[in-house]
C-alpha cells in the first residue's frame, strides 16, 4: 500500500514540460495536494492511475488502487447498488440463496458472502443509512451522489485511494463525514483538494509547483508557516542581491569614467610632445590593456551579481495582492438594499424575511438541498416566489454557480466594457491591472483564461458595472488556494452589500461577514 515515483518525468506531445525529474516515497496515511490551478495536480494523479504513461523515470504504486475523480460520472447505474458496483455479486447472492449450483455464481461472489452487510456499513459512515441499495439514483441528491461514490471506492477495499476535489459541492456535515472516513482510511490516500479544513486534517502536504512536487510535514497551517519563512528569507535575499547589483553598477560607472578620464590625459600629453612617442605608444597600447582587463572585471562582476538577482527572484514566490478602488460601490450604512416583503419560495415553500441594510456582507449557510440557490435566484428575480416580493433598491450583479458572463472570443477588455460601456479603457485597464491582468494579458481571449483568471474577469465584468449588492453562488469551487485567497482580496475591496453562498469557513472568514442567514 504505497506509491513510489522515481525520477518521474511528463511531458505533452509539443514537448511542454509538466513534471520533471520527481521523486516520492508514500507510505500510509493521508496526503494533501496542492498547487495552482494548471500546475500539474491532476496530470500526477492521471499518471498514478494509468491514465497517462510517464515520458522519463517509473511510477509504481504497490497494491489495489480506486479513484475518485473529481465529478464522477453514473453512466448506466440506476441504483444504489449500481453506483457501489456491488449489483452483480448481490444478483449471484440471490441465486445461490434460491438453491443455484452455477460455479460462476459462486465465483462472482467469491469470499465477499457479507457484501450487503459491509455496503450497509460504509453507507451508514458516510451518512447514507437511509439509503435502500435499491433506491433510484434519480431520488438521491448531489451531495449524496459525491458521497456515494466514495462508499464504492471504499467497498472495494482499496489499499491506495486517490481522490480530487472530494469536498467540492458538499455541506459541513457531509464534509465532516469524508474527514472521518479519510482518517479511518488505513491505507495510502492521496487527496488533491483547496479545502482548508481537509488539509487541517492531513499528514504532510505535496506542493506541485515549477515542474517539481515537494512534500511538507504537518497540516497545511505548517506548509503555510514554513514557506512563509521561506518567502521572507528569499525577500532578504533579493534585497541583499539588489543592492549587490546597484554597488557593481556604480563600480563598472565610476571605472569607466576613470578610464575615460586617464586616456584624455595621456592623450593630451602626446599631443603637447612632453613624452616621446615611442614610449607613449607603449604607454597607450598597455593602458588599453589594462583597461579593457579592469573594464572585463567589472563588467562580470556585474553580470555575476544580475545573474544572483535572478536566482533571488526566481526563489520569491508571486502572491501578488489585490487591491481595488471601487468608490461607486459604496452603499451608505442605513440605506435599504434588499427588503423581502412575505417572501415565500417557489421550490421549497419555505418563508424569508431578509432586510439588508447598508454594506452589510451576508454569509449563506446551510445543508445540500436546503435551498440556498433558489433562495438567491428568487432575491435577484431569476426565479419567480410562491408569494411575496422581494425589492432590491440598489445596482446588483449575480454569479451563478456555473455561470460565465464572458464571451470566450473576446478579450478580457472588450468583455468587462460589454458591462460596464461608460468606463473607459483607460479606466478598464488600470482596473484590470489590479485584479491582476498586467502586460498583454488583458488582451487574451477569454476562452484561454485558467479557471482563476475566468473568475477574476467575471468579477470585473459585475464590479466595474458599479453593482452595489453582489451575490455569489459557491464562487470558491474548482478555484486553488492562491485564487480563493485573491477572490476574499477583490471582495474586501468591494463597499456595497454582500451576499455569499459557500461552503469554505475560512473564505468566510476572511470575507469578515456581519452576519450569517441558515438556511435549512
Amino acid at each position: 500500500m504505497s506509491v513510489h515515483l522515481q525520477h518521474l518525468h511528463f511531458s505533452w506531445p509539443d514537448g511542454s514540460d509538466v513534471l520533471d525529474d520527481v521523486s516520492l516515497d508514500l507510505g500510509p496515511g493521508v496526503h494533501g495536494l496542492v498547487g495552482a490551478n494548471g500546475s500539474g495536480k491532476s496530470t500526477l494523479l492521471r499518471l498514478l492511475i494509468g491514465e497517462l504513461q510517464a515520458t522519463g523515470g517509473s511510477v509504481d504504486v504497490v497494491g489495489v488502487l480506486a479513484h475518485l475523480p473529481q465529478d464522477p460520472l453514473l453512466g448506466s447505474e440506476r441504483t444504489v447498488a449500481d453506483a457501489l458496483g456491488i449489483s452483480t455479486v448481490r444478483s449471484a447472492l440471490r441465486a445461490v440463496e434460491q438453491g443455484s449450483t452455477e460455479p460462476s455464481d459462486y465465483d462472482t461472489v467469491g469470499d465477499d458472502w457479507a457484501v450487503e452487510d459491509r455496503a450497509a456499513v460504509q453507507l451508514a459512515g458516510l451518512g447514507l443509512g437511509h439509503l435502500g441499495l435499491d433506491r433510484p439514483l434519480d431520488a438521491v441528491s448531489g451531495g449524496e451522489l459525491v458521497l456515494l461514490a466514495l462508499a464504492g471506492r471504499l467497498l472495494r477495499r482499496p489499499d491506495v485511494l486517490l481522490l480530487d476535489e472530494p469536498t467540492n459541492n458538499l455541506d459541513g456535515p457531509a464534509r465532516e463525514r469524508v474527514l472521518t472516513a479519510l482518517r479511518s482510511f488505513g491505507g495510502t490516500a492521496v487527496v488533491a483538494s483547496h479545502d482548508r479544513v481537509l488539509l487541517e486534517r492531513v499528514d504532510d502536504v505535496l506542493e506541485v509547483r515549477d515542474r517539481k512536487v515537494r512534500r511538507f510535514a504537518g497540516p497545511y497551517s505548517a506548509y503555510e508557516a514554513t514557506v512563509g519563512l521561506e518567502q521572507e528569507a528569499a525577500e532578504r535575499v533579493v534585497r541583499d542581491a539588489q543592492a549587490d547589483v546597484r554597488k557593481q553598477k556604480r563600480e563598472l560607472a565610476d571605472t569607466q569614467v576613470k578610464l575615460a578620464r586617464r586616456a584624455r590625459t595621456g592623450a593630451r600629453a602626446e599631443r603637447e610632445k612632453r613624452v616621446p612617442k615611442i614610449i607613449a605608444h607603449g604607454r597607450r597600447m598597455q593602458a588599453e590593456v589594462s583597461a579593457g582587463r579592469l573594464r572585463n572585471e567589472h563588467e562580470d562582476k556585474a553580470r555575476e551579481a544580475q545573474g544572483r538577482l535572478d536566482d533571488a527572484e526566481s526563489a520569491v514566490r508571486d502572491d501578488r495582492e489585490i487591491r481595488l478602488e471601487l468608490p461607486r460601490t459604496r452603499v451608505p450604512a442605513g440605506r435599504d438594499v434588499l427588503v423581502t416583503h412575505g417572501l415565500v419560495l417557489d421550490r421549497t415553500g419555505r418563508r424569508v424575511d431578509l432586510h439588508v441594510r447598508g454594506p452589510e456582507r451576508i454569509g449563506v449557510v446551510g445543508r445540500n438541498g436546503s435551498g440556498k440557490t433558489t433562495l438567491l435566484e428568487t432575491l435577484v428575480g431569476r426565479l419567480a416566489p410562491a408569494s411575496g416580493s422581494a425589492g432590491l433598491s440598489v445596482p446588483c450583479g449575480y454569479l451563478p454557480q456555473r455561470a460565465d458572463l464572458l464571451d470566450p472570443t473576446l478579450d478580457v477588455v472588450e468583455n468587462v466594457r460589454r458591462h460596464a460601456p461608460e468606463t473607459s479603457v483607460h479606466e478598464v485597464r488600470a482596473q484590470l491591472a489590479r485584479l491582476l491582468f498586467r502586460g498583454d494579458a488583458p488582451l487574451r481571449p477569454a476562452g484561454t483564461l485558467s479557471g482563476g483568471e475566468r473568475l477574476r474577469a467575471n468579477l470585473a465584468c459585475l464590479l466595474l458595472g458599479d453593482v452595489q449588492l453582489l451575490v455569489l453562488d459557491e464562487p470558491t469551487n474548482n478555484l486553488d488556494l492562491v485564487s480563493v485567497g485573491h477572490l476574499a482580496q477583490a471582495l474586501q475591496s468591494f463597499e456595497g452589500a454582500l451576499l455569499v453562498v459557500s461552503h469554505d469557513e475560512h473564505f468566510l472568514d476572511d470575507l469578515r461577514l456581519d452576519r450569517r442567514l441558515a438556511v435549512d
